[in-house]
């Protein structure tokens, strides 16, 4: 008997984020950067411009090369999925959120740079992947997670002088846990 073997679309979410941000990483290698500028990174404009607005949540979408979008996609794909079948469609509101609260605190705290990626995602997603369990109380996996994760950032923050925003990692994950731990099960 031949066995057939199916794929399936198993996170439509996360691989339509994925997609998304390849999209986009293509686009920014076609106009070489213009796109990415206009509409994939947040930076401080004026209110009155319509831009801004759009830049607050596209931000996420945005990369700086390809080493950028893998490392952050790869951490999108492994966990997505799972986060994906436990929280189903408020992985929408998880990223949308993440990416206002990260874009927003970043023009208010870092009003000199610009910031892109995917990585404040990325943290909102492992703090929300360590709440399983929260229906008994606090997990433990999200304290220990959070003080690894959040406590490597502000010890790089403070130690090294990079073009990585630790602010905006430890903002995504505080948002992932706090999201996390609002969600009533489905």
């Amino acid at each position: 008997m031949k066995k057939t073997i199916r794929i399936y679309l198993n996170a439509p979410i996360t691989i339509g984020f994925v997609l998304i941000c390849l999209a986009v990483l293509l686009l920014d290698f076609i106009t070489n950067g213009t796109t990415t500028r206009l509409f994939f990174c947040t930076y401080q404009s004026s209110l009155f411009d319509p831009f801004t607005y759009i830049r607050l949540v596209g931000h996420v979408f945005g990369h700086a090369n390809l080493s950028h979008f893998m490392n952050n996609m790869l951490y999108i794909l492994l966990l997505g999925p799972i986060l994906e079948e436990k929280y189903h469609k408020k992985m929408i509101n998880v990223i949308l959120i993440t990416a206002v609260v990260t874009g927003v605190a970043h023009v208010f705290i870092s009003p000199n740079s610009a910031l892109l990626g995917a990585s404040g995602v990325v943290f909102a997603f492992i703090l929300l992947a360590s709440v399983t369990g929260r229906e008994k109380g606090i997990p433990m996996t999200l304290i220990l997670t959070a003080i690894l994760y959040i406590g490597r950032e502000i010890y790089t923050g403070v130690v090294s002088q990079d073009s990585i925003s630790q602010l905006t990692h430890i903002i995504g994950g505080i948002s992932g846990a706090v999201l996390g731990m609002s969600f009533k099960d489905r």
